[in-house]
């Protein structure tokens, strides 16, 4: 579990490219299974060995310059608010301009660690020019240049000093978070399960210093749930800012074992959707999504609730082995139902399998389909075992795993989930040297 980064900045001063230099290398190893970066703004990141996630705002304001102005300091307020870190982006072919010095008034009251990164210098020349932005009143700044990498050592061995140890803490019960856009009934999901008499033994402070783990315990099921959808509320933030709904998705997600993903059925499986989902995915939680207000759909007939299942598989492949469920929280229609799936998917998701009896499953299935040869080279796969994850990873040993392609590793995904049942788990196929 690491800590959240969030780069701010006015446009064009080479957030994007910063970030992606960042996420590159571990984006290459942890997105190599669906072969696409989905969510081009929120990616994973290690440096000396600390792991954190990393947000670039700017990717989320879309529209004009005089449109960024208002939106710009809404973005630095929640960065402020949700980040641990903040890398404030300038550009020093432009010097200091006006929105940088907006931006600069509101992070010199921070108390968290805010570093000054001026881009784009990539010459001693460069290098004297950066001087005026001393005028920021920010202290010390980092001169890099985003393009070719160089300086970008220097910040990154400085921030991951400055950010918190995050220490897991293990809870024996299960954890499920409800995630979803605004205003998709994440709310009135909690209450209705939770009852208006509110069966709470506890309200623990959650790990995540903001959201509220209700412990849950009914009808024989015991679990905390991640609220995301009550915590503190700003009355300047507007709901609707799609940056605010992931960076406390984020939060919680990374916090959680299953993830209740809601959605509202009267506006689909939207992009900002799919990028919660995919996010979840992405961190290896358990998922179960609920479409919620089926009862306000139009015209239902008798295949809708299948051709709208097709629809969302069609968008989360190739990971479709997800339960979908159609619910009404208004009327509590297959609420239980809801929370027993989650139950059954964290289980999945804890589920080891006997060595030896993966290997009498699997070895039969690789010698009747093994993986094709490359270049006039046989690939034997001799063994294979689950890894001793908090997850579903499988190995299987062979002589030359560099020639194993991606087809025959999700072809060996599939028969895992045909043989044992890892639905809404996501799972990961390794080839190791024998």
């Amino acid at each position: 579990m690491g800590a959240i980064v969030a780069i701010v900045g006015r446009p064009n001063v080479g957030k994007s490219t910063f970030f992606n230099r960042l996420i590159q290398r571990r984006e290459a190893i942890v997105d190599a299974v669906s072969g696409v970066t989905r969510d081009r703004h929120y990616g994973k990141s290690d440096w000396n060995g600390k792991e954190f996630s990393i947000i670039d705002t700017g990717g989320y304001v879309v529209g004009s310059d005089d449109v960024f102005e208002k939106e710009i300091d809404k973005q630095v307020e929640l960065a402020i608010e949700e980040a641990d870190a903040i890398i404030f982006m300038v550009d020093v072919e432009t010097g200091v301009t006006g929105m940088d010095e907006d931006v600069a008034k509101l992070l010199r009251r921070v108390k968290k660690p805010v570093f000054l990164a001026v881009n784009k210098v990539d010459n001693a020349k460069r290098a004297e020019d950066a001087v005026e932005f001393y005028s920021l009143g920010l202290g010390e700044y980092y001169t890099l240049s985003s393009i070719n990498g160089g300086g970008t050592g220097e910040l990154l061995d400085d921030l991951v000093e400055k950010l918190p140890d995050v220490i897991e803490e293990k809870s024996e019960l299960p954890r499920f978070a409800v995630v979803g856009r605004p205003n998709a009934g994440k709310s009135s999901f909690i209450n209705a399960l939770i009852g208006e008499d509110r069966y709470i033994v506890t309200d623990i402070a959650g790990t995540t210093r903001d959201s509220i783990d209700t412990k849950y315990n009914r009808f024989g099921f015991e679990f905390n749930l991640v609220d995301t959808a009550g915590i503190r509320r700003k009355a300047k933030v507007k709901e609707d800012l799609e940056f605010y709904s992931v960076m406390r998705s984020v939060r919680a997600i990374e916090h959680c074992d299953v993830c209740i993903l809601l959605l509202d059925a009267t506006r689909g499986f939207d992009g900002q959707v799919e990028n919660i989902f995919w996010l979840a995915q992405r961190n290896h939680k358990g998922i179960v999504i609920l479409v919620n207000k089926w009862d306000l759909v139009e015209e239902k007939e008798t295949n809708t609730i299948k051709h709208y299942t097709d629809k969302i598989k069609k968008a989360i492949e190739p990971f479709t082995d997800v339960p979908i469920l159609f619910v009404s929280v208004l009327t509590k229609q297959r609420i239980f139902k809801a929370i027993e799936t989650a139950v059954e998917v964290y289980n999945k998701r804890n589920k080891k399998i006997v060595t030896r009896k993966f290997n009498e499953t699997m070895l039969p299935i690789i010698e009747n389909y093994p993986p094709p040869a490359y270049k006039g080279k046989f690939v034997k796969i001799k063994f294979c075992t689950q890894l001793p994850t908090p997850y579903p990873q499988f190995a299987f040993f062979c002589n030359l795993p560099q020639y194993v392609r991606e087809p025959y590793k999700r072809y060996l995904e599939n028969k895992i989930r045909e043989e044992y049942d890892f639905s809404g788990v996501p799972i990961t196929v390794f080839m190791r040297k024998k």
